[in-house]
């Protein structure tokens, strides 16, 4: 059998230290259409603040796919990698939906409002298999439930090989999965050096301003001083821990500011111009 190629292109781009651009999308088969061939490393479908809808979010992977894509790159996997944003908070310690959209075949999670090692290591766990606790990186223990033909399927691979690629990455090299953890609260900043100290499978952290902002009395206002040394601070951090620090709102006016302080996960609203994608690429040296 040869050797399975990396099927994420959003860790892709973060192995070879890359910035990685991910589009944020309503779960839509229009929208997974026109983004299908686009130059994004992954699209991000949106569901925090959108209806949960599943069997949308099955429609909208399936047409992703690309026969022509397909042909060219040698993998069946779709050259724009889908995630999806989940609804519940990291204090709710949900599983049940993560289990779910892993097992339509998303290839990542965005984990709203994770504040605690706690919640982190919940998050990290419901994207991992069970396994003995003499396994090699059991931490933290997996507690996925197992049901792999659909996303086996979707990633064009034999059930076993899915085994052996659906782990969370960087804690397993060869996974695919990614968990990002949204810190949006002063709470989090607080937590997030232990965070990221005690819980491996981290792939990246992506700063949640908005809500911060809010409980920092000034929201949406990005600009103000309390706010933007709440959001270096959490930068400052990844940075420390040699964490992508994703950032959610990237335009024009700011695109060449946050690559230049060093974001690695840039999370544009995908419009059909992807005119912010292409700036952001070309200062970054991807074109």
């Amino acid at each position: 059998m040869s050797e399975i190629p990396r099927l994420n292109g959003v860790i892709k781009a973060l192995e070879e230290g890359k910035i990685a651009f991910v589009g944020f999308t309503p779960v839509d088969i229009e929208s997974a259409i026109a983004l299908a061939g686009s130059p994004y490393d992954g699209i991000a479908f949106e569901m925090e603040h959108a209806p949960l809808n599943i069997p949308g979010l099955r429609d909208a992977l399936q047409y992703l796919l690309d026969r022509r894509q397909i042909l060219e790159q040698g993998t069946l996997a779709p050259k724009v990698t889908p995630m999806v944003r989940i609804p519940p908070n990291g204090g709710e310690m949900n599983q049940w939906i993560a289990k779910q959209v892993l097992d339509i075949g998303v290839f990542g999670i965005i984990f709203p409002h994770v504040s605690t090692v706690e919640e982190a290591w919940n998050a990290v766990g419901a994207c991992r298999y069970p396994r003995l606790g003499d396994s090699p990186v059991y931490n933290p223990p997996g507690i996925r439930g197992d049901a792999p033909a659909r996303a086996a399927r979707y990633w064009g691979l034999a059930q076993q090989e899915y085994y052996r690629r659906a782990d969370v990455w960087p804690l397993a090299q060869e996974g695919e999965i990614l968990v990002v953890i949204q810190c949006e609260d002063t709470r989090a900043i607080d937590n997030l050096p232990r965070m990221l100290k005690e819980v491996p499978g981290i792939g990246v952290v992506l700063i949640g301003e908005g809500d911060l902002s809010q409980e920092l009395g000034h929201p949406r206002e990005y600009d103000h001083p309390v706010v933007a040394d709440a959001i270096n601070t959490i930068l400052k951090i990844c940075k420390e821990h040699n964490m992508p620090c994703g950032h959610p709102h990237p335009d024009a006016r700011n695109i060449e500011r946050l690559i230049s302080s060093g974001y690695r996960f840039l999370m544009p609203t995908a419009p059909r111009s992807f005119a912010v994608l292409e700036q952001g690429r070309k200062l970054s040296g991807r074109n």
